[in-house]
């Protein structure tokens, strides 16, 4: 579980959303700071949408919350590597709350 994390999705869903999706609608939008936001969000859309099938609402959620971030950081100039490395320790850890049985004390700490 844990290279699949680090690989599909820190690697794999990095290169595809914010590397090459990112480029794409990004060239075919423009540069003007409505085309960079329409960007962000026609990426995060696809991203936050692609992750329904396998985890439903609450994925798309999720990925909608964390795409949208990725997405800023990424027309502000980040590089992929940082966003690889991030959305890869973002998912450890969500898989060590799982494993560890600690999702719910984690929300009530931030949520109460």
């Amino acid at each position: 579980m844990v290279w699949s994390v680090v690989v599909a999705a820190g690697f794999g869903e990095e290169t595809v959303y914010r590397g090459f999706l990112f480029e794409r609608f990004g060239r075919a939008y423009g540069t003007r700071p409505w085309a960079r936001v329409a960007t962000v969000l026609t990426v995060t859309a696809i991203f936050a949408l692609a992750h329904y099938s396998g985890q439903g609402v609450p994925g798309v959620e999720q990925a909608l919350a964390t795409g949208l971030l990725f997405g800023i950081l990424r027309a502000a100039g980040v590089g992929l590597p940082f966003l690889m490395v991030t959305h890869a320790a973002f998912d450890l850890a969500a898989v060590a709350m799982i494993y560890f049985d600690a999702e719910t004390k984690f929300a009530h700490l931030v949520f109460h």
